[in-house]
């Protein structure tokens, strides 16, 4: 999925939910996200979404 298709799918949601995401078998809200410039010819720039580590 590319940051282009998230923003659209986002887009459709109510803007009140969270964003959760799967971690060690359960769920964590989104707390931050990385950007990763493309390493090398042929590869893509990356945005890692990063869990909540608190909960």
């Amino acid at each position: 999925m590319t940051v282009a298709q998230l923003l659209e799918a986002l887009g459709k949601m109510p803007p009140e939910a969270v964003v959760l995401m799967e971690s060690g078998g359960g769920l964590s809200l989104v707390s931050a996200l990385d950007f990763v410039e493309a390493q090398g010819a042929g590869a893509p720039a990356e945005v890692i979404l990063l869990p909540n580590m608190d909960e």
